[in-house]
């Protein structure tokens, strides 16, 4: 197998398997043959998402030593993501988290399954490993791609915080995707209750150091008292790109003086599981061919990021619906 080419962009935090009950029901009481276990998690759909659509990428995370752990690190070889930065955890198992879907296909998250008393891998991502793993994959990076669920547990937002110091000590920029989630915070808080006082003051170092900031629109809101994106950008010291997404509704964006907003594709979904995450590997993607999309002409890489996220929600599990660069410029074609 040819090795995986320099990674022009890093996913770092969480891969684990999103247990998708059937439609209206509980994956936690679901009988077997009514579960879809599905490999997921939000920066591991994004590397798998890049290396479909062509980009390099590695992945850098922690998997428990066990059976899906095994099967995330072939899948990952095996969409040709670089893992010199991947750690396994002997003692901890992959995180698995129940996922209920409504009959649109929408879903939320409601607790996890699997522990055994020690909590799970990618809570105890270490930052010793990655200031070993790290510096040679930034070489030549171009973003380090981030969310902030790593911030709620201490050893993975110590490690979290150490891989944003090397990040921009050697000039890679930082994509953060909010991604909050309850549930990883306080496993009995309600699928939809918005950050504690003590998350919003863990995020605040985190989005001051974010160069592309996406938000869903709720989280906007939490976080800023606003869905406009030039008004998150103007909150923060580095005005950064901000990308604002709510589900079927359009999409805004704000960068530099430029603002814009384009109504999502209409698509027959399936399960939104990791539509987010597609439409994050495609504007990357796009950002790392044409750099300079993102000043000159935002829309184009908005549109195609957005056609990512709509055929994902095709299919079932937020990777395997995953589409290549010639699956998008055929919807766009048809779209157009």
């Amino acid at each position: 197998m040819v090795a995986p080419a320099a990674p022009r962009v890093i996913c770092l935090g969480e891969a684990l398997v999103d247990r998708l009950g059937p439609p209206g029901g509980d994956p936690a009481t679901a009988p077997p043959e009514q579960r879809d276990d599905r490999l997921g998690g939000a920066p591991a759909n994004v590397a798998c998402g890049l290396a479909r659509l062509g980009t390099p990428v590695a992945f850098a995370g922690r998997l428990g030593s066990d059976a899906y752990g095994d099967a995330f690190r072939e899948l990952l070889v095996a969409r040709g993501v670089q893992l010199s930065a991947l750690q396994r955890d002997p003692d901890r198992p992959t995180r698995i988290v129940l996922v209920r879907r409504d009959a649109a296909g929408e879903r939320s998250f409601g607790g996890f399954a699997g522990d055994r008393g020690l909590g799970f891998a990618d809570q105890a991502l270490e930052a010793e490993a990655l200031q070993a793993a790290l510096p040679p994959l930034l070489a030549g990076a171009r973003w380090l791609q981030i969310g902030s669920i790593p911030l709620a547990s201490p050893a993975s937002a110590e490690a979290l915080g150490e891989a944003v110091r090397l990040a921009r000590s050697h000039g890679v920029a930082v994509a953060l995707d909010v991604n909050w989630r309850p549930t990883f915070w306080d496993a009995a808080a309600a699928a939809d209750a918005g950050p504690s006082p003590q998350a919003l003051a863990a995020m605040g170092p985190l989005l001051e150091q974010a160069a592309l900031l996406k938000l869903a629109a709720e989280e906007a809101q939490w976080l800023f008292g606003s869905r406009d994106p030039a008004l998150v950008a103007a909150g923060l010291p580095q005005r950064p790109a901000v990308v604002i997404t709510d589900g079927g509704a359009p999409v805004a964006w704000s960068v530099g003086a430029r603002s814009g907003s384009m109504p999502a594709y209409a698509v027959q979904v399936v399960d939104s599981t990791g539509a987010g995450d597609a439409f994050l590997a495609g504007l990357l993607h796009r950002l790392c061919d044409e750099p300079e999309l993102l000043g000159a002409a935002p829309a184009a890489a908005m549109g195609f990021a957005s056609a990512c996220g709509a055929l994902v929600c095709l299919g079932a599990g937020g990777i395997d619906p995953q589409p290549d660069r010639a699956a998008v410029e055929a919807f766009l074609a048809r779209m157009a």
